[in-house]
């Protein structure tokens, strides 16, 4: 873990600090849901605006290039999501009110992931009238991150530069999230033949479902992973389509929830349950892919360099959509996100810009 002490203090720092904060206590302010991020949205162009930097927008996704832009250099991209999830029934503060006490600053979205991506911000700022950089940079704030939704960075990639890398801004202490799981939820559905309790007819659907179920509990895929443990399988819904007593149900449906490691393809994880269920299986999603950026990355030997741990991620992010390396990581502690009365510290943001200033400009 990076220590959470006081940063190299600059002047420049500072002012990018103090612009971070404001702008941040104003993203709180304006609630910004998944696919209703227009408020969040304009309120970033307005920013770019005041510092003069040409953006563009598609959507609710706000992006921008550094000054100095030359298409024959490699580009790196900085992104963030200024999307949230709605207020839990926690929440004792108001979610849409910055408050700042015991230096920290309070609000939704405050450490998933506002803190990140006005930390980006400010980094970008910083770089974007450089010249003679090793690497463009492109800033990307975008929607629906907390839906995985289609209207996010997917639909923005096809309209950025080619990409060599990314930089994902989520709380991660600092630390170097290298690996994520991905995700595939699956329908699975036990097909019987209908008929009278009594009588002892019918082929129950549900026994059939309740096998397989006790299978995909006891099951193990063999290849485990340094960085993410396991392939994990829950089933998380059951039902059936009857509603007598005196019924045997002809059908079963239940949904199996699979975390999958970077070891594992999704096709190759649907070729052994279809091996080994007696029920139909349909994948309802299979977008969110595991990744992994190779440890010898020289941004993660940057990362490194400055003091930061590799990891595996047990959560998901926008990096599980980019068809790029992504290293994803930034201030904020992932534990504190989605939870009531959610906060960042202000030194947390401090340090997260002096952070990423430094690790750019070990490639840059």
């Amino acid at each position: 873990m990076v220590k959470l002490e006081q940063p190299f203090k600059m002047d420049e720092i500072k002012v990018l600090y103090t612009e971070a904060v404001e702008l941040l206590k104003q993203l709180i302010a304006i609630p910004s849901f998944s696919k209703e991020e227009y408020g969040t949205a304009a309120c970033i162009a307005s920013f770019l605006k005041k510092k003069q930097i040409p953006f563009q927008q598609q959507g609710n996704n706000i992006w921008a290039s550094n000054l100095h832009f030359d298409i024959n250099k490699p580009t790196i991209l900085l992104n963030s999501h200024h999307d949230t999830v709605k207020p839990n029934s926690g929440y004792q503060l108001n979610p849409f009110d910055p408050i700042v006490k015991e230096e920290k600053l309070f609000g939704l979205g405050s450490n998933d992931a506002g803190g990140c991506l006005v930390s980006l911000l400010a980094c970008f700022v910083h770089y974007y009238h450089k010249p003679n950089l090793n690497y463009n940079l492109v800033i990307a704030a975008t929607a629906e991150e907390e839906i995985s939704g289609k209207n996010g960075v997917e639909a923005l990639i096809p309209q950025l530069p080619p990409i060599n890398f990314a930089i994902v801004g989520e709380p991660t202490l600092l630390n170097l999230a290298i690996a994520e799981r991905g995700l595939m939820v699956v329908d699975a559905k036990a097909v019987g033949v209908a008929g009278h309790a009594a009588r002892n007819e019918g082929e129950n659907a549900l026994y059939k479902a309740v096998k397989d179920i006790e299978w995909i509990r006891q099951h193990h895929f063999e290849k485990v992973s340094d960085l993410l443990g396991p392939v994990k399988m829950t089933v998380t819904s059951f039902t059936t389509e009857n509603k007598q007593h005196n019924m045997v149900p002809a059908s079963a449906e239940y949904l199996i929830d699979i975390r999958v490691n970077e070891l594992y393809p999704f096709e190759e994880i649907l070729k052994t349950l279809k091996a080994n269920l007696n029920a139909e299986i349909t994948p309802r999603s299979t977008r969110i892919k595991s990744t992994l950026i190779n440890p010898n990355h020289p941004i993660v030997k940057a990362g490194e360099s400055l003091g930061s741990i590799c990891y595996g991620s047990p959560t998901t992010s926008d990096k599980a959509l980019m068809p790029f390396p992504a290293l994803k990581v930034g201030p904020g502690d992932s534990a504190r996100s989605h939870t009531a009365d959610e906060f960042i510290y202000l030194l947390e943001i401090e340090k997260g810009i002096d952070f990423y200033i430094k690790l750019l400009n070990e490639v840059l």
